[in-house]
Order: structure tokens, then C-alpha cells, then sequence
């Protein structure tokens, strides 16, 4: 294939195909009702594992009743299994079916799932409180500081990974916070692309840690990588992935459960798979999570997964803050100059103002 003719590929499976706006769409509605399923669920005493087997279903029946009488077969379903992460667990939790784990009144859950339609994949996280009424105190507080930073983010289009056709985690990496041990390459964003603006929170020290291994169930496999396995029931595990799970991320609980036990364990020394980790901040600590895609269309960004914000009462206002109220004024809708490349958000960029979302909270709202 000459260069000229990859190009041509690459620029057809970008939002310049209505196709593709289309597919990126339909997995996005799928993932938003899902998501709105979940949240319905999050009852006091509800058991963690049912919860995230019910939202990874509803997106495989949703997924499985589109594109069916289609030529080419197209891949669809569950992009990220659904996770459900309680208080200072920051991220990945989604347990065996023999764990116990149950919700509790007043607990802080944090949601991350993902759809994919022909590997163009939406993914969305949204944190509840199992309460009734206004969230207040350190809840809020963490939960309006993520909902603000989501909001500027959305607006100057930085912190997030870019997703391409069947990647969960692309190459454009921009970190709102960075550090010697987390530094990426600066990335140019471009119309056409597609990022995953994804804003955590917490009342600590913003440095979660690994406690157990074992709790650990979600994967992907490492498409690079090739070992010969020893063991048996590695073989059949690793056989049983390629062939469910071949590009996206999954759960050990979609596996056959005593052979995975052993068979996953060789397969992670000889990093055949790449784990997600269930990571935690310190007991009593407090973690928000958002999530959403964006589409960089011609017309400006727009955010194609969310769900309605809690209604939040915080003890702590940004309404001093001149720069933050400076980027929430900015909109998302881009006048057109000539086109070319959408570059960084700055100041000057020309942007029609465009309110904040109705329903959702800044920490200026009391």
C-alpha cells in the first residue's frame, strides 16, 4: 500500500466520515444509557459485582440489536467493563462474582464503563452518592472541583488520551498535572480527533497505591507481545482472550474462573497482558471521577457522553478566581477562519461564548 493510499485510510477513519461520527455517536447513546442504568442500581446494600455484570450486559444487548444486517460483519460491545470504585478506591474495581462487596448508604461511587461500534469507542465516568437530597461537606467539595476542572477541560480541549479505531488509550497524552515519573510528549490537536477528558479528584494526596494484586480482574491484552506458554490452562485462557477479547479490555470474570486463576498468572509474568490495577487513596479519603468523549468537529468540540450532575452544596467557591471564570466563559463553538488545524486552547483563540450545561455544578454554587 503506497504512503498516498494510508493516508487516504487513516483520514476515512476519522470524524471527517459521517460514518464514523455516526458509529462514534450510536456507541455513545448506548454508553449513556447504560451509564443511567447503573446509577439507578446504586442502592444501599446492593452488591457490587451484580451491578457491573448488569451494565456490561445491557451493553452487549444494546450493541448486539444494531448493525446486524450490515456486509462486513462490524465488532461491537463493551470497550471497558464496568466498574464500580467506592470512595478513597480511585479506579478498576470490578470483582469476581464469588466477592461480596455491597453499596452502602452515603458511599461515593465512581462509574467508568465503555461501548465501542466497529472499535470506535465512547467511554464515560460519573461519580453518585448514595443520598437523597444535596450532596454537602468534603463530598461536594471534591465533587464540584472535578465537575469544574471537566468544564474548563472541555474548553481548552488538554487533559485526555486520544482514541483511535480499536484503541482504548491512543498516543496524544496531556496531563493537567505532570510530574518526573508521568511526563508525556506535547501533543497538537487537531480537528477531526477524538479525546477522552478524563478528570480525577480527591480530598488526599493525589497519590493512589496498589494494595493487593489480586484484586486486579481487568486486562487487555498486550497485542505486541508473544510467549510460548508452559502451562495448559495458561494456553487455554490466553487461547479463550484472543479469541473473545483480541483489542479491547475485559474481566476475568468473562472467563472460564479456575483455569483463569492459574492461567492469567503466567500470562501476566510473561506480560502477554497488560493489567488495570485497583488503585487507592488513604482510608477516609474522598475521589471524584468524570469522564467523557469529545468529537473535535469543525464546529467546535462536543461531548457525547455525560450524565445530569448531582446537586451540590461545597464550602468552597471559585467565584474569586478570575482565571478559572475567564476559561468557564469560553465556549466550545469554534468561528471558522480559513479552517486548518484546532491547536491548544488559548485566551485569543476565537470562540463564541457558551454557558455551562444546565444541571451542572462549579464550586461557586452554593
Amino acid at each position: 500500500m503506497s504512503s498516498d493510499d494510508e493516508v487516504r485510510e487513516e483520514k476515512e477513519l476519522d470524524l471527517s466520515s459521517s460514518d464514523v461520527v455516526t458509529k462514534y455517536k450510536d456507541a455513545a447513546e448506548i454508553a449513556n444509557n447504560a451509564l443511567k442504568l447503573v446509577v439507578s442500581l446504586c442502592q444501599p446494600k446492593a452488591k457490587i459485582v451484580d451491578i457491573c455484570e448488569k451494565g456490561d450486559s445491557f451493553i452487549r444487548e444494546q450493541t448486539g440489536n444494531i448493525y446486524k444486517n450490515v456486509k462486513r460483519k462490524i465488532e461491537r460491545g463493551v470497550a471497558f467493563p464496568t466498574c464500580l470504585s467506592v470512595n478513597n478506591t480511585v479506579c478498576h474495581f470490578s470483582p469476581l462474582t464469588s466477592d461480596e462487596a455491597v453499596l452502602e448508604e452515603n458511599d461515593l461511587v465512581k462509574i467508568d464503563m465503555g461501548c465501542h461500534i466497529d472499535g470506535f469507542i465512547a467511554v464515560v465516568a460519573h461519580t453518585h452518592v448514595i443520598k437523597d437530597g444535596p450532596v454537602t461537606g468534603r463530598a461536594a467539595d471534591v465533587l464540584a472541583a472535578a465537575n469544574t476542572a471537566a468544564e474548563v477541560a472541555l474548553r481548552l480541549v488538554r487533559p485526555g488520551k486520544k482514541l483511535k479505531q480499536f484503541v482504548i488509550d491512543g498516543n496524544k497524552v496531556v496531563l493537567s498535572v505532570s510530574n518526573a515519573d508521568t511526563k508525556v510528549d506535547d501533543a497538537e490537536f487537531e480537528e477531526n480527533e477524538v479525546y477522552a477528558i478524563d478528570i480525577v479528584t480527591s480530598t488526599g494526596e493525589g497519590k493512589p497505591k496498589l494494595l493487593d494484586e489480586k484484586q486486579t480482574t481487568i486486562y487487555k491484552r498486550a497485542v505486541d507481545k508473544n510467549y510460548h506458554l508452559k502451562m495448559k490452562a495458561s494456553r487455554f485462557i490466553f487461547s479463550e482472550i484472543s479469541q473473545k477479547f483480541p483489542i479491547m479490555p475485559f474481566t476475568a470474570r468473562a472467563l472460564e474462573e479456575k483455569r483463569a486463576r492459574l492461567g492469567l498468572v503466567e500470562c501476566m509474568n510473561h506480560e502477554l497482558l497488560q493489567p488495570y490495577p485497583v488503585l487507592h487513596e488513604k482510608p477516609g479519603d474522598l475521589v471524584a471521577h468524570i469522564k467523557f468523549t469529545v468529537l473535535l468537529m469543525p464546529s467546535g468540540s462536543q461531548r457525547i457522553t455525560s450524565h445530569p450532575l448531582l446537586e451540590l452544596q461545597p464550602t468552597k467557591s471559585i467565584e474569586d478566581d478570575a482565571e478559572i471564570k475567564a476559561w468557564l466563559a469560553l465556549g466550545t463553538k469554534t468561528k471558522k477562519k480559513g479552517g486548518g488545524k484546532k491547536k491548544k486552547g488559548k485566551k485569543g483563540d476565537p470562540t463564541e461564548a457558551e454557558p455551562m450545561e444546565e444541571g451542572s455544578n462549579d464550586a461557586s454554587k452554593e
